[in-house]
């Protein structure tokens, strides 16, 4: 996806991260949440929500967020976020892997592979493959 370093969505998710990096999670977090209250369509909405996600106190919670990620970039009609699909299946299907609900980590897992070819052929991709790949190995036998 294209993105646009002149917007307020992003500056505060870039802004957040750079938080993460420095060791303070709760300042990031924050950073995410002010993403999100000033997000005004899908797309900054998804990207704050995907931050939002990896800074929840609960797999539940988190589980929450990243399935918001999920259905708002589901809304986006561009070709280019088919590659930011993978990820995003990737973090629900772990979610619900970590719930011990392997059913629907094995249906996400799979949502998530069928995704891949839209992945970028790179360090990036190889990694969300291979846990794709992981993740149906660990659920499958259920």
């Amino acid at each position: 996806m294209q993105f646009d370093p002149e917007n307020q969505v992003n500056k505060l998710c870039a802004e957040g991260m750079m938080l993460e990096g420095e060791g303070k999670p709760a300042e990031a977090l924050a950073s995410f949440k002010q993403a999100w209250d000033a997000a005004a369509n899908d797309t900054e909405k998804f990207t704050a929500a995907h931050y939002i996600a990896r800074h929840q106190p609960t797999i539940a919670d988190k589980l929450m967020w990243d399935e918001t990620a999920l259905n708002l970039a589901l809304n986006i009609a561009t070709d280019e976020i088919k590659s930011i699909y993978p990820s995003l299946y990737l973090n629900v299907a772990k979610c619900y892997e970590d719930l011990e609900d392997h059913p629907k980590a094995h249906d996400n897992y799979l949502m998530a592979l069928n995704f891949a070819p839209f992945l970028p052929a790179d360090g990036y991709g190889d990694m969300i493959k291979a846990g794709i790949n992981n993740g149906i190995n660990r659920v499958k036998a259920d």
